[in-house]
């Protein structure tokens, strides 16, 4: 009897978690762009890819592309796109697995990443600026072997997050207690606490809406399983950054937040010495400089532009 009670009682629990899981989806909706501009698709390997554009198509194209958490998309660049577009035309898809772009339940690797990368320079842009911040700087530097890119500027990039985890992999991407657990991860005041203690070195600093926005591209349907991967360690570059970025042909320039946690300055002061490249430091911001001080971001990058775009 107590066994009949106790397997009631999991399955009620089970029942309850799915229901919320559909009701946070639902009460979600259908998000909306992350970046005001050109809406289009760029269909790869069975992904429909969004992204946004701006800017005159006759000017230099800048490729923007987000890191990668819980809740990640193209809104990483809303504090910098439309300057940057008053003088480039600028481009910024939504990851494969993230934002508007679609979220199958796939082994989302960096491989996977690295050769997105690599296809959609190629054939959205003209030879562009790459703009990678945190995980996707690793995979454009690797991409800028292979495609045309004209020079790389970097945001605190990284290639390493940890050890592989496949035990957490497998719990996120697991139906039940999987979808339970993310919903507990991307709430609104978890969300709140990782932009405060990671992102952005000032709590006030934190752009008003995106919150409510990371919340909903969090709550779309496949939402978890791309993030799945990165904390499981998945989405890790195998290499030696500072050792990638010296054998590229393109100029490459790196910006890191002073008092960033996750990928330190000295981390960035390393890389940019193995790589024999321009480091600028943004103070007071964290991971985010582009976010947290956008002016401050573009007056430290207005004179590297024009040297990466004339490579």
């Amino acid at each position: 009897m107590r066994l009949r009670r106790l397997l009631a009682g999991a399955a009620g629990t089970v029942a309850a978690a799915d229901l919320l899981d559909r009701g946070l989806r639902a009460k979600a909706g259908e998000l909306p762009p992350a970046l005001a501009g050109a809406q289009d698709t760029y269909r790869w390997r069975g992904f429909d890819v969004a992204y946004t554009e701006a800017g005159d198509s006759d000017r230099p194209d800048v490729v923007c592309l987000h890191g990668v958490h819980a809740a990640a998309s193209s809104r990483e660049f809303a504090g910098v796109f439309d300057a940057l577009a008053e003088d480039y035309h600028v481009i910024a898809p939504d990851l494969p697995g993230f934002g508007r772009t679609d979220r199958p339940p796939v082994a989302y690797t960096s491989s996977l990443y690295e050769e997105f990368v690599a296809d959609f320079v190629s054939d959205v842009a003209d030879d562009p600026v790459v703009v990678g911040s945190s995980l996707s700087g690793a995979w454009a530097a690797i991409a800028a072997k292979e495609a045309d890119v004209s020079g790389l500027l970097l945001v605190c990039p990284t290639a390493d997050t940890g050890p592989r985890r496949p035990w957490l992999r497998a719990l996120l991407r697991s139906p039940v207690l999987g979808a339970a657990a993310f919903d507990a991860l991307t709430a609104k005041p978890s969300l709140q606490y990782f932009d405060e203690r990671d992102a952005f070195y000032y709590p006030e600093r934190v752009p008003e809406g995106l919150v409510d926005y990371q919340w909903q591209t969090a709550h779309q349907e496949g939402a978890r399983f791309a993030p799945a991967s990165f904390v499981g360690g998945y989405l890790d570059a195998d290499v030696d950054l500072g050792a990638e970025l010296r054998e590229r042909d393109c100029p490459a320039t790196l910006v890191w937040g002073r008092e960033a946690t996750i990928s330190t300055l000295a981390a960035g002061r390393d890389v940019a010495e193995d790589a024999d490249t321009r480091l600028v430091v943004v103070d007071e911001t964290r991971l985010l400089p582009h976010a947290e001080q956008p002016e401050v971001f573009l007056d430290a990058v207005r004179e590297d532009l024009p040297r990466l775009e004339d490579h």
